[in-house]
């Protein structure tokens, strides 16, 4: 069973809305940060959102603040990431992450890695 596991990618047009999922583990869930990264064809992998474990700080980058949303639903161990007013420059595979991390913007704080939802923006 994966440890985190994401959902909710798909085709949308310029200015739509996607809601991905993160599932994953209880103690996951309510021990460590969690945060999104995506991936462009042909770029490497960089950062999106984070939320603290307790859900008292967020982060965003540059690029999607005032768009995109974090979130966390305990009930349901699972991360959520609304995304408005979508660009082209959205598109990629987007990856939930977690770990004991402390700057939260960095993939290389994060341990684990769920397999990635694709996301594609047309123009």
């Amino acid at each position: 069973q994966a440890q985190l596991v994401e959902s909710g990618g798909g085709l949308v047009q310029t200015g739509g809305s996607l809601r991905l999922s993160c599932v994953t583990s209880a103690y996951i869930f309510n021990t460590f940060g969690m945060g999104w990264f995506r991936q462009a064809p042909g770029k490497r992998r960089e950062f999106v959102a984070a939320v603290s474990w307790s859900g008292d700080r967020t982060f965003y980058a540059d690029s999607v603040k005032g768009r995109f949303i974090i979130s966390k639903a305990s009930a349901e161990n699972t991360v959520y990431l609304q995304m408005n007013s979508l660009k082209p420059e959205d598109t990629g595979v987007y990856y939930c992450a977690a770990g004991p991390v402390t700057a939260y913007i960095y993939s290389h704080e994060y341990e684990r890695w769920g397999q990635g939802t694709q996301v594609t923006v047309s123009s």
